[in-house]
């Protein structure tokens, strides 16, 4: 049962903040929500130790077609960090507050950036494209996620300020045409730079709560270095250009593994 631990504990973690937030939001929805998301992750983390090639797909899909489909467009939730500052604005711990809470603020402090790899909807329409595996040198502009970052409060602070009426169905079309845009810009930037995760490195907002929290991350891949026989291969398939090998908090990109584990896949002698 050892090998199966951490899709446990995964289970575990998410079925606390469950049972929780139902006692004490005194609220039925969040033991459904976040039992159905642990699960799915929890699954995902399963089928990969079974060896299924689709396992990480399976929970983005799942997670991400939930949170896209369901809570986005039919319950009207915006779950987009203009939604954070909404309900933060608001003064209302609820939805994408909570949401916030969980998935970006303090969770990585557990499980790093994992709702990147397994749980965000706009990433999981980006690892469909063809370059999954960055073809050219990272680029130096990752200061624009801070003019998004900016932006996104801006608009949210501008609607309060001006006593919008009607601000929910505002932040509904917002939440639309918020993931529009995120989509063609994901897209764009992918075959321009030759990189399905172009977006998330340079332009997603929601890195700046990520990264910092990322840094002290309890679940993170390591290197045996007794088994490591510098091949390169794990650094080649990494999506995000993380150097893996490096059990060091300051390793290149640590704070942009996104858990997807095809470092681990790859390594030709199980070191990871």
């Amino acid at each position: 049962m050892k090998k199966y631990f951490l899709p446990l504990s995964m289970l575990a973690v998410f079925e606390t903040v469950a049972i929780t937030l139902w006692l004490t939001q005194n609220n039925i929805f969040y033991l459904f929500n976040f039992s159905y998301i642990g699960i799915s992750i929890s699954l995902g983390i399963f089928l990969f130790i079974k060896k299924y090639r689709y396992a990480r797909r399976t929970a983005q899909l799942l997670v991400g077609l939930y949170m896209l489909v369901y809570l986005g467009f039919i319950c009207g939730e915006n779950m987009q960090i203009e939604g954070f500052w909404y309900y933060l604005f608001s003064g209302v711990f609820e939805a994408a507050a909570i949401h916030y809470a969980v998935a970006k603020i303090f969770g990585p402090l557990l499980f790093g950036r994992g709702w990147c790899g397994y749980a965000c909807w706009t990433a999981m329409v980006l690892d469909f494209l063809p370059y999954k595996v960055p073809e050219a040198p990272r680029k130096k502009i990752g200061w624009v996620r801070y003019i998004t970052f900016a932006l996104s409060l801006i608009f949210v602070s501008a609607l309060f300020l001006a006593h919008a009426g009607n601000i929910e169905r505002i932040m509904f079309w917002a939440f639309i045409i918020g993931n529009v845009l995120y989509y063609a810009a994901g897209i764009i930037l992918a075959y321009v730079f030759k990189d399905n995760r172009a977006f998330c490195k340079y332009i997603c907002p929601i890195t700046i709560f990520l990264k910092p929290m990322s840094y002290f991350s309890l679940l993170r891949i390591k290197c045996d270095k007794s088994k490591c026989v510098s091949c390169g291969k794990c650094k080649n398939v990494c999506p995000m250009e993380v150097d893996v090998t490096d059990n060091s908090r300051k390793r290149k990109n640590g704070t942009e593994c996104i858990l997807c584990f095809e470092c681990v896949r790859n390594c030709p002698k199980d070191a990871l």
